[in-house]
C-alpha cells in the first residue's frame, strides 16, 4: 500500500480463510492498545470497528504516515505500512500463543482504499459514507440491535457514550461539518436507507 499525505483511507484486513481473529474481550482491547502504540504516532485515526473476523480503520495520512524507511530487503517502505506489519505480527503472535495455534492469522495484504476520486474534474469524497459503513458493521452482521451496544468501535466515543481518545474527532467534524449530535441522527438515516 502506498499512501499520500492528507488523504483519507479505509484500511481493512480479515482473518486468513475468514477465520476468527478476536476470541474474547481481552483480544479486542489488546488490538486497540497495539493500534494506539503502533499507528496513532504515524497517522490520524478517524474511526475504527473491530469485528470477530476482520477490522476496519478510517485514517488520514499525515507527514509521519508517508515517511520512508529502509527494510531488511533494502526496499523502502512507508512508516504506516511498516507499523501495520508490526501491529498485525505482534497481535498474531500473542493470539497464536493464547490459542495454542500457529501460522498466519491475517490475510496476506492489508487493503487501503483511498476515499476521494476525481470525476469530470470534480473531487468527490467518500469520507462520510465510509465513516457510517464502518460503524454499521456490527448491526449489519446482526451482532447487536443498536450500534451503541458494540463496544469495539469508535461509535460510542462519537455519540458521547464513552470518552474515547484514539480517534481525532475534530478532523471528522472539520471535514464533514458534523456536530456530535449529528452522528446518531445521520446513523439512523443511513441505516434506514440500507433497509429501504
Amino acid at each position: 500500500m502506498h499512501l499520500s499525505e492528507g488523504e483519507f483511507y479505509h484500511i481493512y484486513n480479515r482473518g486468513n480463510n475468514k477465520q476468527v481473529i478476536f476470541f474474547n474481550h481481552a483480544n479486542y482491547l489488546y488490538f486497540i492498545q497495539k493500534t494506539r502504540q503502533q499507528l496513532l504516532p504515524v497517522c490520524n485515526i478517524i474511526a475504527y470497528c473491530l469485528m470477530p473476523n476482520h477490522f476496519h480503520l478510517l485514517i488520514q495520512a499525515n507527514e509521519n504516515t508517508v515517511k520512508e524507511r529502509n527494510t531488511f530487503g533494502g526496499k523502502p517502505m512507508q512508516e504506516f505500512s511498516y507499523r501495520t506489519g508490526i501491529l498485525l505480527s505482534s497481535y498474531s503472535q500473542a493470539i497464536n500463543k493464547e490459542q495454542h495455534s500457529s501460522g498466519s492469522l491475517f490475510q496476506q495484504k492489508t487493503k487501503a482504499k483511498i476515499l476521494s476520486e476525481t470525476e469530470n474534474g470534480k473531487s468527490i469524497s467518500y469520507l462520510e459514507q465510509c465513516f457510517f459503513y464502518i460503524h454499521q458493521n456490527p448491526l449489519t452482521a446482526n451482532l447487536v440491535d443498536d450500534l451503541a451496544k458494540w463496544p469495539y468501535s469508535s461509535y460510542p466515543g462519537y455519540t458521547g457514550l464513552r470518552n474515547g481518545t484514539l480517534c481525532n474527532k475534530e478532523i471528522l467534524f472539520a471535514e464533514t461539518g458534523f456536530h456530535l449530535n449529528d452522528i446518531t441522527s445521520k446513523s439512523k438515516l443511513s441505516i434506514k436507507k440500507r433497509i429501504d
